[in-house]
């Protein structure tokens, strides 16, 4: 089963399947300074119970009561905050933030179809990539797969990018849980891998060191005993995969690159020193590794914040894997 940071359509069902009446809501569009992007969903019970967020805590009480009033009405509706100003500071948004949401009262007439919900679980629990399409004024909804799936959402799926379409349909992308592959169980990782798992990713831990790779040490983690080359392989980490090592140890650190250059991964990080990866470097050209495939490093592993603490270390490495995966900018490398 896929671990998420955010199981909000999840709670729904739950939720609904338990009788308490719920509505999920969806940002769809955004403007300005809204803090949360389109896709991004909280679910509201009839009692005024709610998980996730849209706003990051701005209009969530005025969601909360126009999802009651959905329910009541048993069917779905646009809301909209923001636009001016002065609206915006009314509705709690910093100056200028505009946000567009969806509302929808699960299993109503006019609201999302139970067996929508129900397959888009399933989907997601199976770890597959799959949208979900609806008009958000006529409405309508179809579950869409990303094998197969057209260029443009494709793309959608590519940048896990959900929003508008030219024709007015609203395209929510569901995608498998981020990854993050750690070989090494060292104590950079006793702080890093939860701290990956707050940030969404799923973490596996790779060691074959049993006094390091133990449950007492990391306790809840999935750990793996395999050498890391054999482990990473068997993985198969994809471009929603990042890849660490940890363990100072050539002998468990370069099989392991070798493995995950030979992958999809979006983001390799190496631990050491510019003389240690230097001397990294030479052994990985003299296994034949292509100047192209070395340039993927990252090396040392992390953004230059001035770390040395462990956990300050964990902290560069997460800001660094961010930056990958968004495509921001790279300064000082």
């Amino acid at each position: 089963m896929t671990l998420r940071s955010e199981r909000i359509p999840e709670t729904a069902l739950e939720w609904h399947r338990a009788g308490r009446g719920v509505a999920l809501v969806t940002v769809l569009q955004t403007w300005g300074s809204a803090p949360r992007r389109a896709g991004s969903q909280m679910v509201v019970a009839g009692d005024g119970t709610m998980a996730g967020s849209v706003s990051g805590g701005c209009v969530e009480a005025a969601v909360v009561l126009a999802a009651q009033e959905a329910l009541l009405a048993g069917a779905s509706r646009v809301l909209e905050f923001g636009v001016t100003d002065d609206d915006a500071f009314a509705a709690g948004l910093a100056c200028g933030g505009s946000i567009r949401l969806l509302v929808e009262p699960v299993g109503a007439a006019r609201g999302l179809p139970l067996a929508v919900l129900a397959e888009l679980v399933a989907a997601r629990v199976g770890g597959q990539a799959v949208a979900v399409e609806v008009d958000p004024v006529a409405g309508g909804h179809r579950l869409l797969l990303s094998a197969g799936a057209a260029p443009e959402l494709a793309a959608r799926f590519r940048a896990d990018q959900s929003g508008m379409t030219e024709a007015g349909r609203f395209i929510a992308i569901h995608n498998p849980a981020l990854r993050l592959i750690v070989v090494g169980a060292v104590h950079i990782a006793q702080t890093l891998v939860p701290m990956a798992r707050l940030a969404g990713f799923d973490p596996v831990l790779i060691d074959p060191r049993s006094s390091f790779a133990s449950a007492a040490r990391f306790p809840g983690e999935v750990l793996l005993d395999d050498w890391p080359d054999a482990a990473i392989a068997q993985l198969a980490p994809d471009a929603r995969s990042a890849v660490v090592t940890l363990t100072h140890d050539s002998k468990l650190d370069d099989p392991a690159i070798m493995a995950a250059l030979a992958s999809g991964c979006f983001y390799l990080g190496c631990l050491g020193s510019q003389r240690t990866h230097a001397k990294r470097l030479e052994r990985l050209r003299a296994a034949g590794v292509p100047e192209t495939a070395l340039a993927r490093i990252h090396a040392p592993v992390g953004l230059d914040i001035g770390a040395r603490t462990p956990a300050e270390i964990a902290v560069a490495v997460l800001a660094e894997i961010v930056r990958c995966l968004r495509n921001a900018p790279a300064e000082g490398r």
